[in-house]
Protein backbone atom coordinates (compact mmCIF):
# COMPACT_ATOMS: atom_id res chain seq x y z
CA UNK A 1 0.00 0.00 0.00
CA UNK A 2 1.89 3.23 -0.63
CA UNK A 3 1.61 6.25 1.70
CA UNK A 4 -1.22 8.23 0.18
CA UNK A 5 -3.82 5.39 0.75
CA UNK A 6 -2.10 4.74 4.36
CA UNK A 7 -2.53 8.79 4.82
CA UNK A 8 -6.14 8.45 3.59
CA UNK A 9 -6.78 5.43 6.24
CA UNK A 10 -5.32 6.86 8.97
CA UNK A 11 -7.57 9.72 7.72
CA UNK A 12 -10.65 7.89 8.27
CA UNK A 13 -9.89 6.34 10.89
CA UNK A 14 -9.09 9.28 12.96
CA UNK A 15 -12.38 11.12 11.96
CA UNK A 16 -14.32 8.14 13.13
CA UNK A 17 -12.19 8.58 16.46
CA UNK A 18 -12.63 11.96 16.64
CA UNK A 19 -16.36 11.88 16.03
CA UNK A 20 -16.90 8.71 18.77
CA UNK A 21 -14.94 10.68 21.37
CA UNK A 22 -16.74 14.38 20.58
CA UNK A 23 -20.01 12.68 21.10
CA UNK A 24 -18.90 10.99 24.40
CA UNK A 25 -18.05 14.82 25.78
CA UNK A 26 -20.77 15.94 24.72
CA UNK A 27 -22.80 13.56 26.50
CA UNK A 28 -20.72 14.42 30.08
CA UNK A 29 -20.48 18.07 29.64
CA UNK A 30 -23.95 18.77 28.41
CA UNK A 31 -26.21 20.34 30.82
CA UNK A 32 -29.74 19.07 28.61
CA UNK A 33 -32.66 17.16 28.11
CA UNK A 34 -32.67 13.31 27.13
CA UNK A 35 -34.01 14.00 24.14
CA UNK A 36 -32.23 16.80 23.00
CA UNK A 37 -28.67 14.82 24.08
CA UNK A 38 -30.55 12.22 22.05
CA UNK A 39 -30.93 14.15 19.01
CA UNK A 40 -27.53 15.84 19.13
CA UNK A 41 -25.84 11.70 19.12
CA UNK A 42 -28.01 11.50 15.75
CA UNK A 43 -26.88 14.38 14.25
CA UNK A 44 -23.34 13.74 15.37
CA UNK A 45 -23.67 10.19 14.48
CA UNK A 46 -24.86 11.31 10.22
CA UNK A 47 -22.27 13.63 10.34
CA UNK A 48 -19.59 10.95 11.04
CA UNK A 49 -21.05 8.34 9.20
CA UNK A 50 -21.29 11.11 6.02
CA UNK A 51 -17.61 11.38 6.55
CA UNK A 52 -16.74 7.94 6.86
CA UNK A 53 -18.13 7.47 3.52
CA UNK A 54 -16.58 10.05 2.26
CA UNK A 55 -13.34 8.72 3.20
CA UNK A 56 -14.68 5.04 1.90
CA UNK A 57 -15.31 6.72 -1.43
CA UNK A 58 -11.99 8.28 -1.74
CA UNK A 59 -10.09 5.10 -0.84
CA UNK A 60 -11.70 3.57 -2.84
CA UNK A 61 -10.81 5.64 -5.98
CA UNK A 62 -7.23 5.72 -4.97
CA UNK A 63 -7.32 2.01 -4.63
CA UNK A 64 -8.71 2.14 -8.04
CA UNK A 65 -6.26 4.61 -9.42
CA UNK A 66 -3.55 2.49 -7.89
CA UNK A 67 -4.55 -0.99 -9.43
CA UNK A 68 -5.14 0.60 -12.98
CA UNK A 69 -1.65 2.34 -12.66
CA UNK A 70 -0.14 -1.61 -11.88
CA UNK A 71 -2.51 -2.68 -14.84
CA UNK A 72 -0.54 -0.31 -17.33
CA UNK A 73 3.21 -0.88 -15.55
CA UNK A 74 2.37 -4.35 -15.80
CA UNK A 75 1.46 -4.25 -19.67
CA UNK A 76 4.77 -2.21 -20.34
CA UNK A 77 6.67 -4.45 -19.10
CA UNK A 78 4.92 -7.36 -20.88
CA UNK A 79 5.53 -5.61 -24.25
CA UNK A 80 8.88 -4.62 -22.90
CA UNK A 81 10.05 -8.41 -22.38
CA UNK A 82 8.17 -9.46 -25.92
CA UNK A 83 10.70 -6.83 -27.84
CA UNK A 84 13.69 -8.11 -26.10
CA UNK A 85 13.08 -11.88 -26.66
CA UNK A 86 11.75 -10.96 -30.33
CA UNK A 87 15.12 -9.01 -30.68
CA UNK A 88 17.44 -12.10 -28.94
CA UNK A 89 15.43 -14.32 -31.33
CA UNK A 90 16.34 -12.56 -34.20
CA UNK A 91 19.84 -12.44 -33.23
CA UNK A 92 19.92 -15.79 -32.56
CA UNK A 93 18.80 -17.12 -35.76
CA UNK A 94 21.38 -14.16 -37.39
CA UNK A 95 23.93 -15.98 -35.80
CA UNK A 96 22.92 -19.59 -36.27
CA UNK A 97 22.64 -18.76 -40.20
CA UNK A 98 26.04 -17.01 -40.01
CA UNK A 99 27.50 -20.45 -38.64
CA UNK A 100 25.63 -22.45 -40.66
CA UNK A 101 27.06 -20.48 -43.46
CA UNK A 102 30.66 -20.48 -42.44
CA UNK A 103 30.53 -24.19 -41.70
CA UNK A 104 29.60 -24.57 -45.70
CA UNK A 105 32.11 -22.88 -46.66
CA UNK A 106 34.84 -24.54 -43.90
CA UNK A 107 33.21 -27.74 -45.82
CA UNK A 108 33.64 -26.83 -49.57
CA UNK A 109 37.29 -25.57 -48.27
CA UNK A 110 37.60 -29.28 -47.15
CA UNK A 111 36.25 -30.97 -50.29
CA UNK A 112 38.71 -28.72 -52.34
CA UNK A 113 41.39 -30.57 -50.52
Amino acid sequence: MCDKDKKVAVAALLMVAGGIVGAGIALLVAPQSGQRTRRDIMRSAKRVKSRAEEAVDDLSVNINDLVETIGDKTDDLLDKGKDIAGSARKDLIRLIEEGASRLEKFRTKLSRM
